[in-house]
């Protein structure tokens, strides 16, 4: 075979130089951009994903989370609480009163309008335990304070033992921040007139600090703060930490919210909502009630 033709014949069925076709470029452009996407989505939302990631683990091994999981309580502390509402379910009160948790707050209102659907069944029966129990109210900036007070003494039966009422202040959807606080303290005076006891501020840490510090120092604060050792902001300035809203306490299947009190039981105790004043105790000093 001449060289020529034998040259010929070698160039057909030599191996070509691969080439990207068009659409393998283009596959391989949306998964970069899925994937840079799905890392954002990730850093930003990593709670909740973490958290689905779970409960569809313990469905496929276990058919669901049991309700029996338990987290260790932060040490350090002697007080734990935790807070509830609606999304936990169907609470077993007395389990939960058997693992170290001294107080609840339930979620009873939110906004001008909004009861929460397992309020009235969670106070009833965490009240039956020997939790220490107080309620929340939800705050939608946008709505009138007095609208959300109204709402909220006219749901939560609080009565001397009980603790404080709380307001969630933490829901950004607001345009002018004089309007948030005068609202907020529209929302505290009236609810603080209502049941005769101040009320207790509850907001996580960046947003009290960027919208409500210096403006309701003489309220209790109950801080959120997490993946910290302590809170940032001195200890004098708050009275409860929310560490974790990741908790697994037996008796709540799924997850929920957990808290310390910056003190001894005792010291949680004199927070509670005070006994009505006795006629003799309304008597004047130095003379005797008849």
């Amino acid at each position: 075979m001449p060289a020529s033709r034998l040259t010929r014949h070698q160039a057909k069925h030599a191996p070509r130089p691969a080439r990207w076709r068009p659409w393998r470029r283009g596959v391989l452009a949306v998964l970069l951009v899925g994937l840079v996407l799905g890392l954002a989505y990730y850093l930003r939302h990593r709670v909740q994903v973490n958290r689905y990631a779970r409960r569809t683990w313990a469905t496929l091994t276990k058919n669901g989370l049991t309700g029996r999981e338990k987290t260790p309580l932060l040490a350090g502390y002697s007080v734990h609480g935790i807070d509830v509402s609606a999304y936990q379910g169907r609470i077993d009160w007395p389990e939960v009163s058997r693992h170290g948790v001294r107080f609840a707050f339930i979620k009873a209102t939110e906004g001008g309008t909004l009861r929460d659907a397992r309020f009235a069944r969670n106070w009833r029966e965490a009240r039956k335990t020997d939790v220490l129990c107080g309620a929340y109210h939800y705050f939608q900036p946008k709505r009138d304070g007095k609208l959300q007070a109204d709402l909220f003494v006219r749901t939560v039966p609080i009565g001397p033992g009980d603790l404080p009422p709380v307001l969630d202040i933490e829901a950004p959807n607001f345009h002018d921040v004089a309007v948030l606080r005068r609202e907020v303290g529209r929302w505290l005076r009236l609810v603080e007139a209502h049941y005769g006891v101040r009320p207790i501020i509850y907001s996580n840490y960046s947003y009290y600090k960027r919208y409500l510090a210096g403006h309701f120092d003489d309220y209790p604060l109950w801080l959120a703060h997490y993946e910290v050792e302590r809170p940032r902001m001195p200890a004098s300035k708050w009275i409860i930490w929310q560490h974790s809203d990741e908790g697994y306490v037996p008796g709540i299947r799924g997850v929920v919210d957990f808290n310390v009190f910056q003190g001894n039981f005792r010291a949680l105790q004199a927070l509670r909502v005070p006994a009505a004043p006795t006629k003799a105790s309304k008597a004047r000093p130095g003379k005797r009630s008849r």
